[in-house]
């Protein structure tokens, strides 16, 4: 009877301090962080991909499965053009000035 009473006790602790640290949510908003803000997020390796795209399905499988039967864009993704002296070029637009 002591047993049952300190198994109950320990699974309510364990419940309130999941509720409270919410690890689901926060593997996925570190998650969608990485994908979507970490622009070099494949610079970390496969090992790194594989662990943060597996992240992503666990925790948001609905986008997922969205993005999976998205059809692929066969649009080029524009290449920036660089200006070497862009600092001169700036126009008072660009330095947050009103047009």
């Amino acid at each position: 009877m002591v047993g049952v009473v300190v198994i109950a006790a320990v699974a309510l602790a364990a419940g309130y301090l999941l509720g409270r640290l919410r690890p689901w949510q926060r593997l996925g908003n570190w998650a969608v962080d990485q994908v979507r803000f970490t622009g070099a997020w494949a610079r970390g390796g496969a090992g790194r991909q594989a662990v943060v795209v597996l992240a992503h399905a666990v925790t948001a499988p609905r986008t997922i499965w969205r993005i999976m039967r998205a059809p692929a864009t066969d649009a080029p993704v524009p290449v920036p053009v660089r200006d070497p002296d862009w600092v001169a070029n700036r126009t008072h637009h660009d330095k947050g000035g009103t047009p």
